[in-house]
């Protein structure tokens, strides 16, 4: 009978080998402290903001601050709703962002298609402009675009945050969303011009859907870049349009400061893009992974 040789035991093997798994298994456990460490650095404001939100409201003002609640309490998320009117901020915040993102996915995808299917001398000074008009700083046009929106009499309106926002987001859409399309191969729009559709048919019955995470992708950082505005909401709104960004601030005034339900507050208003993420969160991971691969 042949003989069939053991499997080399981890003992048998060669030095070097034994030297390197030591070697990778003490470089990952560092990587995974390191990376845990960060977490927690990232992470330890928010937890002090989430674990003071829970104090009864005296509490939460005490000197030296602690870090654990005495109690659990909700006071502070009740208390929120009876200094200001938090609900009607909440609302205009999801209204002025849902209906800009909507505004900035659509016109931002028609332009990243018209550019990467058509490409043009003029397509690539139009990108250009576009990425221009991103790294100019906020605060520089905040000023200029107020007098606009005054001047057209907009000011306190859901449609004036509405206009800045997607003003300000549809170049960021088109960047974002012209890596997606130069994925897709233009194939895809001969084959459905063969068949009968328009340019215009085509990219709404074979490209839109093919590009679906990277219509999400762009969706969700639009989204998340009007809901947490301040500065032009601050600006542009005064009662009727105010944001919640705003209201959050309006705890802190010049002879007190509402700190437990000012917490409370911050931790609903981050709530429902913290879950809204994570749901949504394979869509991002896919859509940036399409976007950056060409064939």
């Amino acid at each position: 009978m042949a003989h069939i040789p053991l499997k080399e035991t981890f003992a048998e093997k060669p030095v070097w080998f034994v030297n390197f798994h030591v070697k990778h298994k003490i470089w990952t456990l560092i990587v995974l402290l390191t990376t845990c460490l960060l977490a927690l650095l990232f992470l330890g404001p928010y937890i002090y903001l989430f674990l003071t939100s829970l104090k009864p409201s005296a509490e939460a003002v005490t000197a030296p601050p602690t870090l654990w609640p005495s109690k659990f309490s909700l006071e502070n998320y009740l208390k929120m709703f009876d200094y200001l009117p938090i609900g009607k901020y909440f609302l205009n915040s999801l209204i002025t962002a849902g209906t800009s993102t909507i505004l900035s996915v659509f016109f931002g995808a028609m332009a990243a298609y018209g550019i990467s299917r058509f490409s043009s001398i003029t397509g690539s000074y139009f990108l250009l402009f576009t990425l221009v008009i991103r790294m100019v700083p906020m605060i520089s046009i905040a000023i200029p675009m107020y007098m606009i929106v005054k001047s057209m009499g907009l000011i306190d309106t859901h449609f004036a945050l509405i206009l800045v926002y997607t003003s300000l987001n549809v170049p960021f859409a088109i960047w974002l969303m012209i890596g997606f399309f130069d994925s897709v191969p233009k194939e895809f729009d001969e084959a459905a011009r063969v068949d009968g559709c328009s340019w215009i048919g085509a990219f709404i019955r074979i490209i839109l859907p093919v590009s679906l995470p990277g219509l999400a992708t762009t969706a969700i950082f639009t989204f998340m870049l009007a809901w947490n505005d301040f500065l032009f909401s601050l600006l542009m709104t005064s009662t009727n349009a105010k944001t919640a960004t705003v209201g959050i601030s309006e705890f802190l005034t010049a002879y007190n400061l509402d700190l437990g339900p000012m917490t409370a507050a911050a931790i609903s208003f981050s709530l429902p893009v913290m879950i809204f993420s994570f749901f949504v969160q394979r869509y991002i991971v896919s859509g940036m992974t399409l976007g950056a691969v060409k064939e």
